[in-house]
């Protein structure tokens, strides 16, 4: 068993409106959908955190090998407390 973490940026944004808003993605799974937003930073943390999840359990039903790049986009060792991250086991 494994523990995949994955880098998260996050980033002030707006909606189609104008609106303040949040990005969120995740460098090594953009490519595959890995992206989203939020109203708030929180929003776009959970939204990113959920959107991660469902590609790892994509990957994994398919027999596919996680992404490990871009360089420190993931680790299998400890969680940064300084930037976001979303650690998934498998």
């Amino acid at each position: 068993m494994k523990t995949y973490t994955f880098k998260v940026v996050v980033e002030p944004d707006e909606d189609a409106q104008g609106n303040p808003a949040w990005h969120a993605y995740c460098p090594a799974l953009e490519s595959v959908g890995g992206a989203t937003s939020g109203r708030s930073r929180e929003e776009a943390l959970n939204n990113i955190n959920e959107v991660v999840h469902m590609i790892v359990r994509e990957f994994i039903e398919e027999g596919k090998p996680l992404p490990e790049g871009p360089e420190n986009s993931v680790e299998v060792e400890d969680v940064s407390q300084e930037e976001p991250s979303i650690a998934v086991t498998v």
